[in-house]
């Protein structure tokens, strides 16, 4: 295994500042966009988005599914680029999220949202691109330049921001102030050691499942994406309940099992999900002291529901980059993959 660092590695490991540098550079236009989502009073909010940043989206959903109560739909750009087909989306609100800004297929859905009556935000890495200008308001994540293919801290600030926007449509003072911790406790998850625990057991197998429920369903999905990507490995992403009817099937002592459990509601479900697969023989891993059966990860509380899943995928992403260097991979040069892919 090599130890020199790699891009990945001193990414996430810059994930503290670059969330600090968002809050603070871009904090007027995150108050300015909420505060307009506010003024609009949406009816139902719609996402358009793919690989790691459909995730933001996707965490985003239920974060505001569960904080202001308004419907979250996920759209297909190609209804725009390929399809050609105009969406009746007056009185929405469009959250597009792109790092580079510039997928044609992410740019024309958001341009025929904003022509169908919705109030578009673009969440992007690249102030001066074509969605930012797509957009009524175009939010700078702040992340810097992300050399490895894998995103990471492109994708922590594009959920913080989505938080943050939230947090002042809806005037969270809460949500606000653990947004301001997040920093120090980003690094207390970079310093968990995943990789004692899980690497014996998993480098011997060929596939995997991650699970999580509600916000952490959307780290499970980033999880598995980035076990493909730096690792080679088949890794799926189920709901901790969904995983209990036909994916059952697969569970056994050759099939391993992450389970990611923010502090929230879903936490004691998705314990004794852990637990139920652990004792059908299944290795199985969750980040809860509430599971019983199942090896219990180290993890990072950040006292607020909404920002608990985040630590779990800063210390996740610490894991699969040594990982990946452990099987003699180098995660900043995947195969077949290239930094930006730009779908019509």
């Amino acid at each position: 295994m090599t130890t020199q660092a790699t891009h990945m590695r001193r990414e996430i490991e810059e994930i503290p500042q670059a969330v600090a540098r968002l809050l603070d550079g871009s904090g007027a236009v995150l108050t300015e966009a909420g505060r307009g989502i506010r003024a609009r009073d949406p009816q139902f909010v719609v996402t358009v988005a793919r690989g790691s940043s459909d995730h933001a989206a996707t965490f985003m959903k239920y974060a505001v599914e569960l904080t202001a109560g308004l419907a979250v739909a996920s759209v297909g750009p190609s209804i725009a680029s390929i399809y050609g087909r105009k969406l009746r989306l007056a009185g929405s609100a469009c959250l597009a999220i792109s790092q580079s800004g510039k997928s044609p297929d992410i740019v024309a859905m958001a341009e025929t949202a904003r022509a169908g009556g919705a109030l578009t935000v673009a969440i992007t890495n690249t102030a001066d691109s074509p969605l930012a200008r797509a957009s009524d308001y175009a939010i700078d994540i702040l992340a810097g330049p992300e050399r490895s293919v894998a995103a990471t801290k492109t994708f922590i600030n594009s959920a913080v921001a989505g938080l943050a926007l939230m947090a002042h449509a809806t005037g969270d003072d809460a949500l606000l102030a653990a947004l301001a911790q997040l920093p120090g406790h980003f690094r207390k998850a970079i310093a968990c050691d995943w990789m004692s625990v899980l690497a014996e057991t998993i480098e011997k197998q060929k596939s995997l499942f991650i699970l999580g429920r509600g916000p952490s369903a959307a780290m499970a999905n980033e999880a598995a994406l980035k076990f493909k990507e730096t690792c080679g490995m088949h890794a799926e992403a189920y709901s901790a309940a969904e995983v209990m009817h036909g994916p059952l099937a697969l569970i056994g002592p050759d099939f391993p099992v992450l389970a990611l459990a923010a502090r929230d509601a879903s936490e004691p479900s998705i314990a004794e999900a852990a637990d139920s697969l652990a004792a059908k023989g299944a290795p199985v891993f969750v980040t809860s002291a509430l599971a019983q059966r199942a090896v219990r990860l180290p993890h990072v509380a950040t006292g607020h529901p909404l920002t608990d899943p985040l630590t779990l995928i800063v210390s996740f992403y610490m894991f699969v980059e040594a990982f990946a260097r452990h099987r003699g991979l180098d995660p900043d040069t995947p195969r077949n993959l290239r930094k930006v892919t730009e779908t019509v």
